[in-house]
């Protein structure tokens, strides 16, 4: 049976060590506060949380979890050490990771006279690349000699609401670990074998991520939700009835529809209809700063793009793309048509290729749009990538078509890839890749 220590008996750890302890390991809690080990040696939880006080009891009075207040106590007596210490914010932000650092150094010195393999894992919530500064750096320097083949460092973030913690930890969306080593990673595997949730391990700096804007992400549907309530009230609309059957749309609405980073949002819908929601709330003295913020931030995008291209001080530029996404000839509020004439009007010679938007082809909107508010675009298409190639120093991927995939394909090792697709498209090319190859 596999011992662990827990270093900080707040909210995480000793949700952490009982939910352990009752999963069949043996757990050792830490705290520099006389109190809280008292506490839990009692079966008592140092914190409100339903449930926790019971389960407390019970483990320890299975005799598979304690507290103490000694770190080299529970270094040598355990094989991993989980840090669960707080990292607060100070007036600006700013995380401070004093007990991180002391906590490390401590297990550090604990581990520098002990040459077996030992494994840490931070368990508290940290900013990427957090973990190789303030942990592994004070930790290795204090373990001395060889340390780092001998003691392995993982991310494990807790992903628990308060008022729910104890299901939570039972059941998470998924068990994340951050970790470059394969031994490390089927360890934190076997501690988790209970826990019925898919099991991901990534990178150390993306499992810190994870935890942050997975936390950023609940904060805006919160206002999100409040904002769309406002203007529900004022338009005398039931809000709970509108988000009530908002979420049943789980295809776009709540989905992995649009949550991927790439380049600007356009179209003839969203643009025109965040603006009428934001037209419609401030006619009604309804303040919308979530919602104020998208269009700005929408343009932000673009213009960073219009930078990026500009600084590459290349004066032949390429463009893939000119519909504002990929298998479509809609023009209307299209980013790329604003990046192209940005371009244009800084006097670079710019040439796109994007078959869909063929003039011949257009028919009703989109060829009066073209006619009537970009005639001096239309003159700028290539036929072929070929053409485009053959004009062009920089290369600008607008859109994850297959016209971008043959633009890539034969590209010029000095030619300049900016790919607003973020990468997105290589992906898709791969996974078409090992599609035709599975075949």
């Amino acid at each position: 049976m596999k011992t662990i220590s827990i270093f900080g008996l707040g909210y995480v750890g000793c949700v952490s060590a009982a939910c352990f302890a009752n999963a069949g390991l043996n757990v050792i809690g830490v705290d520099i506060n006389d109190e809280k080990v008292k506490l839990l040696n009692q079966g008592k939880s140092p914190i409100v949380e339903p449930g926790l006080d019971e389960l407390l009891e019970k483990m320890v009075g299975a005799g598979r979890l304690r507290a103490t207040t000694s770190c080299e106590d529970a270094v040598r007596n355990s094989d991993i050490a989980f840090i669960c210490v707080g990292t607060p914010g100070n007036e600006h932000g700013q995380l401070q990771l004093s007990a991180l650092r002391h906590v490390s150094q401590e297990i550090g010195a604990a581990l520098k006279t002990d040459s077996r393999r030992y494994t840490v894992v931070v368990r508290s919530t940290v900013l990427p690349g957090t973990t190789l500064k303030s942990v592994c750096g004070p930790l290795y320097k204090e373990a001395g000699a060889y340390a780092r083949s001998r003691i392995k460092i993982a991310v494990n973030p807790e992903f628990m609401r308060e008022g729910t913690a104890l299901s939570d930890f039972s059941n998470p969306p998924y068990t994340l670990v951050g970790s470059e080593d394969e031994g490390t990673t089927n360890i934190l595997r076997s501690l988790y074998e209970s826990v019925d949730a898919p099991f991901i391990n990534t990178q150390i700096a993306t499992a810190e991520t994870v935890k942050y804007i997975s936390n950023a992400y609940h904060a805006l549907k919160v206002c999100f939700a409040n904002e769309i309530g406002d203007v529900c009230a004022r338009l005398g609309v039931d809000s709970q009835e509108v988000m009530r059957i908002f979420k049943l749309d789980t295809k776009l609405n709540v989905s992995a529809a649009y949550l991927r980073p790439g380049f600007a949002f356009g179209g003839s819908c969203l643009p025109k209809d965040v603006k009428a929601l934001l037209y419609a709330a401030h006619h009604l003295d309804v303040e919308m700063p979530l919602l104020d913020a998208i269009i700005p931030s929408n343009n932000a995008q673009i213009q960073q793009a219009i930078n990026n291209i500009v600084a590459t001080g290349a004066k032949r530029i390429g463009v893939v793309g000119l519909s504002f996404k990929a298998d479509t000839d809609d023009l209307r509020e299209s980013p790329m048509v604003i990046v192209v004439e940005a371009l244009i009007g800084k006097g670079l010679s710019v040439r796109i290729l994007d078959a869909n938007v063929a003039i011949a082809s257009l028919t009703g909107a989109n060829r009066r749009y073209i006619v009537e508010e970009i005639p001096h675009i239309s003159m700028l298409m290539c036929d072929s990538a070929e053409a485009l190639l053959e004009h062009s120093e920089v290369l600008v991927i607008g859109s994850d078509s297959e016209e971008a995939g043959q633009v890539l394909k034969y590209a010029a090792p000095a030619q300049t890839v900016i790919d607003l697709t973020r990468g997105w498209l290589k992906i898709k090319l791969e996974s078409c890749e090992e599609d035709r190859a599975a075949a």
